[in-house]
């Protein structure tokens, strides 16, 4: 069993969801064996997830049985999942009772809220390692995946599990989904050392998920960028949460203002704030910031975790030396994944990166060795010959215009920004022009009632002009 759930107390919870439902190790344990008993070692599962026990049960029986699940958001548009069935042609589906309908394939078992399905297709060849398939980062029916080993899988909780120095104590609350993979480092990282994870569908935004928070007495919680921007606009720093220990924060850059708010409540009130760093090609995490350096260092992604570490590249491709010179980063680890997969013959692949990953974004380290993302390697224009970080434009106009929302997109010699507030149009230009030094024409301002973004907050570039 890759989390060794089976050395745990069987009488522990492992999972509370809000109805009231309670899972404990031991009932996990013996699901597992149940799972394996109706499906066969190396199939391919597509699990459709939700914040349950259900969920969460049948994705750790499916990695304890040596079976490879691609987890999707159970709300993914039903043309898009199709789409996804004809490529891969799953054996099994799992997924919520409810959709069981939508499916004319047999019911070989129910639990916890679930059905397994058993569809009539040929037995898929898999590369033996294979252990997880997810989706790429902010992709939804798109057919390209991200393979990863069982390696991946344990190193990265281990690792994670040691800089955050989890104990079975923890209490974490699902914020983020599972099927995302930092929403899902959490429950892999907690349940390896034999914690108890409190899940709930509701939204923190709404009452009866910090009704659930103080029942249960979460420990922690996790965010991407949009959940602590967010929470600030809720007031959470006048919440009296006795419970919680600690927070952490991925899945992007967090402006450095709401980082440091953020870093100086921790402080204030003996609690612990994380920012991370990570990629689904590198299974979940890279760096972290620890804790007690987090107001000192704000704005930092912070160090590599154990077990790995980061290096930049010039555009020759020599590595870079002297700190605040930007680069492409570079990290190596046990947890850089095995590759892409884009159709059903690519499942046999075997290890295509060797431990190393290109993340594409560009960075720059100080003289302490703590790196800073400065934005994304195909993030830039180049406007009349000058080359411009539209990450970096966006911060900037967050920073200044407070209360309002951006994307900026575009082609050489001209950026669209994306505003959520249409008094600012002319505002946004100008004061892009002046920190640029670049003509007004270069930019054109467009107002939209919301960025549009993905389950995990990230923003979709994509569906922009």
């Amino acid at each position: 069993m890759f989390l060794n759930i089976d050395t745990i107390n069987p009488l522990k919870i492992a999972a509370i969801q809000e109805n009231g439902t309670k899972m404990s190790y031991g009932e996990l344990v013996s699901f597992c064996e149940e799972i394996s008993a109706c499906v066969a070692a190396r199939s391919l599962v597509f699990s459709l997830c939700t914040n349950t026990i259900g969920s969460v049960s049948g994705y750790v029986s499916f990695l304890s049985g040596g079976i490879v699940p691609l987890l999707l958001n159970a709300e993914l548009d039903k043309e898009l999942l199709e789409d996804l069935v004809r490529t891969y042609e799953p054996g099994y589906m799992w997924l919520p009772e409810e959709m069981r309908d939508e499916f004319a394939d047999t019911v070989i078992l129910r639990k916890y809220g679930y059905v397994l399905l058993k569809r009539e297709t040929a037995q898929a060849k898999l590369y033996p390692e294979l252990a997880l398939l997810l989706t790429t980062s902010g992709s939804t029916g798109s057919p390209k995946l991200v393979r990863l080993s069982y390696r991946n899988i344990e190193e990265n909780a281990k690792s994670i599990a040691e800089y955050l120095e989890l104990t079975d104590t923890e209490r974490p609350i699902t914020m983020l989904p599972m099927h995302y993979t930092y929403g899902l480092s959490v429950i892999n990282s907690h349940l390896l050392v034999g914690a108890t994870i409190l899940m709930t569908e509701t939204s923190y935004a709404q009452r009866n998920f910090w009704d659930f928070f103080k029942r249960e007495q979460a420990s922690s919680i996790a965010g991407v960028p949009y959940t602590y921007e967010l929470l600030k606009k809720l007031r959470f720093f006048r919440m009296k949460l006795p419970s919680l220990r600690s927070m952490t924060q991925a899945g992007g850059k967090l402006l450095p203002e709401i980082h440091r708010e953020f870093a100086t409540y921790a402080k204030d009130n003996d609690k612990r704030f994380y920012v991370m760093y990570g990629q689904t090609e590198a299974t979940a995490r890279m760096s972290y910031l620890p804790y007690d350096r987090s107001l000192e260092k704000y704005g930092s992604m912070g160090i590599a975790i154990p077990g790995g570490r980061f290096y930049l590249l010039d555009a020759e491709g020599k590595r870079i030396d002297t700190p605040h010179v930007t680069g492409e980063l570079v990290y190596e680890g046990a947890n850089v994944t095995l590759g892409y997969a884009e159709c059903l013959a690519d499942l046999q692949k075997g290890d295509e990166r060797n431990g190393v990953l290109m993340t594409g974004d560009m960075a720059q380290f100080d003289e302490d060795g703590y790196f800073y993302i400065v934005g994304r390697k195909k993030r830039f224009l180049k406007l009349y010959g000058n080359r411009v970080n539209l990450d970096e434009c966006e911060r900037m106009l967050q920073q200044h215009f407070e209360g309002m929302e951006c994307a900026c997109v575009g082609s050489d010699d001209s950026m669209k920004i994306y505003i959520t507030k249409e008094e600012n149009k002319e505002a946004v230009r100008g004061f892009l022009a002046e920190k640029t030094g670049l003509n007004k024409m270069a930019f054109e301002a467009e107002y939209t009632m919301e960025i549009p973004k993905n389950d995990a907050g990230k923003k979709l570039y994509s569906m922009l002009g």
